[in-house]
């Protein structure tokens, strides 16, 4: 399942009290899990930088990492930013089927048969 970053910036009304924060949070997990339940959350964190969150979670498609989003803002106190995320040795896979066949052939290899 592909796996995608949510940032997240929350608005300072949204911020009048940590208890605040915290029950902003929970309502926002309720209702991801309710309407997303195809969508698996990996991690959360929190961010010292121009972003408040960071969340990893794997979704089916875009579609329904849209929907986590949509839901996210949907609480009026947030902006969200969402990345795809290519695995490394896939990002490497996908490079090399973009070489030229003289550039696949090992250093050193010859080119005769």
């Amino acid at each position: 399942m592909p796996t995608f970053v949510m940032f997240t910036r929350l608005s300072p009304e949204a911020l009048t009290s940590p208890g605040a924060v915290e029950r902003l949070g929970n309502e926002v997990s309720l209702r991801l899990r309710e309407k997303c339940p195809e969508v698996k959350w990996l991690s959360s964190y929190f961010v010292l930088g121009p972003y408040d969150y960071l969340d990893i979670y794997e979704a089916p498609n875009e579609e329904a990492a849209s929907k986590v989003a949509l839901i996210v803002r949907s609480f009026g106190h947030a902006t969200t930013e969402t990345w795809a995320l290519t695995p490394w040795k896939r990002y490497m896979e996908l490079a090399r089927s973009l070489m030229p066949v003289s550039e696949k052939r090992p250093r050193g290899a010859s080119t005769r048969k």
